[in-house]
């Protein structure tokens, strides 16, 4: 009965380990099995994290290198994903920086600064709106820029908009097939972004989540798991970001990516070190398969000891009498506990289902969010 536990979860961490699924206790991989929610965040989880400048349209007034010059020298100071997408644009344009004074970031919404004197605001359409800069104009192409599944970042000074930068990222090959395949273990799937309602829309119609929830702020992921916690459901976290931290120590399983940052890594019960959301199912799926050794040992065990006792004690011998010898009882205990180990070790034996997930999705249109389309008739779209 003492090894029935502990060797299984010895035995399925290690398995774990050979799947490049790092679980960090004993209570992590058998809390696992009982998860029927899953909040995934979308950049660096389902995307791979590295969102490209797919579009620059910037206003009538306004020359396309003088919009990325702004736009890069501003994000420069900024932590926000998409800011390095807007300076490797630069960078491959061969676009110089200019001086930034008075810099300030306002989470979850944009950043501002001074550049020769001239105050830029960068960030959503809210954020510009409540500067007291009229976006009406630019809404209906920000929104067509978001059904294609990419992030239109407004730039604008104490005017006018002076621009957009639209910028997206790519799913993981394997994303939709996981998703998939928690949809069929019974899993609810649910996906966490900062994005905007259309943006995260587009993303949902591909991975083929059960829900989705948009423009959270940083602050409020945490809130969002305790409100499913209260809703009475187990749920798994799987971030990658400072920003996921709370929400992973939060979650019943905290599971973080690989690559992500050291901090949610740190908050994380289990690390996937592949960064591969398909190894959230093996996660699942080897802890499913813990929990049913486990209770296949102390079966065995209960079962073992219910006839084993009462025959070495004597209490079968008036009635039937039947006995055991002192020196075949110490080998029949000793047996029992190999047997038990050789059931944990059958462990070693686990395969997840979710093997052929790499090429899952080797349809090309259905793995990318974009398609690098140009938008030439931005200008009189907007004249029009």
């Amino acid at each position: 009965l003492g090894l029935a536990t502990p060797v299984a979860i010895m035995v399925g961490t290690g398995k774990g380990a050979q799947y490049g699924v790092l679980i960090k206790s004993g209570d992590a991989l058998e809390t696992a099995h009982k998860v029927n929610t899953v909040v995934l965040d979308k950049t660096g989880t389902i995307t791979w994290g590295h969102p490209e400048i797919t579009d620059m349209i910037p206003a009538q007034n306004i020359a396309p290198e003088d919009l990325l010059m702004m736009a890069a020298s501003l994000e420069q100071f900024s932590e926000h994903p998409l800011a390095g997408a807007v300076q490797a644009k630069a960078k491959k344009d061969g676009i110089s920086l200019q001086k930034v004074e008075e810099f300030q970031a306002i989470p979850g919404q944009g950043i501002c600064g001074t550049i020769n004197g001239r105050q830029i605001f960068a960030g959503n359409l809210k954020f510009l709106t409540q500067k007291g800069i009229d976006g009406s104009q630019w809404s209906q192409l920000a929104g067509r820029l978001s059904d294609e599944g990419k992030t239109p970042l407004f730039f604008g000074d104490d005017q006018q908009i002076i621009g957009i930068l639209a910028a997206a990222d790519t799913v993981k090959p394997t994303s939709a097939a996981a998703v998939d395949a928690l949809r069929g273990m019974g899993i609810r799937v649910v996906m966490l972004t900062g994005d905007n309602r259309r943006t995260a829309e587009a993303v949902k119609k591909i991975v083929g989540v059960d829900e989705v929830i948009s423009d959270v702020l940083p602050q409020d992921k945490e809130a969002v798991i305790r409100r499913l916690q209260n809703e009475h459901h187990i749920v798994a976290m799987i971030g990658d970001g400072i920003n996921d931290a709370p929400a992973l120590t939060r979650a019943d399983i905290g599971i973080a990516i690989g690559a992500g940052m050291d901090v949610a890594i740190e908050s994380a019960d289990i690390v996937l070190m592949k960064s591969d959301l398909a190894d959230a199912v093996t996660a699942i799926q080897l802890s499913k398969a813990v929990i049913r050794n486990i209770r296949e040992n102390l079966f065995w065990a209960f079962f073992y000891n219910t006839i084993g006792i009462p025959l070495a004690a004597g209490l079968l011998y008036p009635l039937l009498g039947l006995k055991l010898s002192p020196m075949v009882g110490a080998a029949a205990m000793s047996l029992s506990s190999v047997c038990v180990v050789t059931n944990a070790l059958r462990l070693k034996l686990f395969k997840p289902k979710n093997m052929g997930l790499s090429s899952a999705c080797s349809n090309s249109d259905r793995c990318p969010i974009i398609s690098k389309d140009d938008v030439q008739s931005a200008s009189l779209f907007l004249n029009n």
